[in-house]
């Protein structure tokens, strides 16, 4: 089993080593981005900008896990949360193959930026979002809620953004895990790890990212 798996942990700890404060690589694990981004695509994630100025309304962003600093998550835990050691430990074969040895956690989200400090935000059974009253436009969304999934997407009544915190949802809205089901709703800005920059595969979809990068 070592003389399996070794050289192939060796190699992936090289790899995690030299990732760049300025971007590292990412893959797409699930549909709630559809139809933007599709299971396993492979992305480039941007660290920089984030850091000098906030996000944007439209801005794809990479976050930690809510289940590492959602205050109501964590009080639903029976043991303390995980270290960042064991998080990347547990990010490589064979370890993150074995069934319940991997934290939620230490997991990493990709949603979009829909709303920002200081506003007013509303989203409907639908998925559908009110920014200070008004209903914005999103010709980014995969699919909305309807009424055979109801069940699953929940609303978030209308509700002030804190300050340095963001509301994020996932284009596919009948099928993300969201700000819409977290307790405490919203992402702050410190949990961000970066915004999706450049898709270098696959090949036959690869370019930069729009992002609605357009000052509010």
């Amino acid at each position: 089993m070592l003389l399996e798996w070794g050289p192939l942990i060796l190699l992936a700890f090289f790899i995690s080593s030299c990732r760049s404060f300025l971007v590292e690589p990412r893959y797409i694990p699930s549909g709630s981005m559809l139809p933007e981004l599709q299971i396993n695509d492979r992305l480039l994630i941007e660290k920089i900008s984030l850091k000098n100025r906030l996000p944007r309304r439209g801005e794809i962003v990479v976050f930690n896990s809510p289940y590492s600093f959602d205050k109501g998550y964590i009080s639903q835990r029976n043991k303390p949360l995980p270290t960042k050691r064991y998080c990347f430990f547990m990010s490589f074969p064979p370890m993150s193959l074995i069934p319940g040895w991997r934290d939620r956690s230490c997991d990493a989200y990709i949603k979009r930026v829909v709303a920002l400090p200081g506003e007013l935000v509303n989203v409907n059974k639908k998925g559908e979002v009110k920014i200070n009253n008004t209903k914005i436009d999103e010709p980014y969304i995969g699919s909305k809620c309807n009424e055979s999934n109801f069940f699953l997407c929940e609303e978030i009544n209308t509700i002030q953004v804190p300050e340095d915190h963001f509301l994020v949802l996932g284009d596919n809205r009948a099928n993300s895990r969201d700000s819409r089901s977290w307790p405490g709703i919203f992402l702050p800005k410190d949990e961000i790890i970066g915004r999706a920059y450049f898709r270098f595969w696959p090949l036959n979809n690869i370019g930069f990212f729009n992002n609605q990068d357009q000052p509010e």
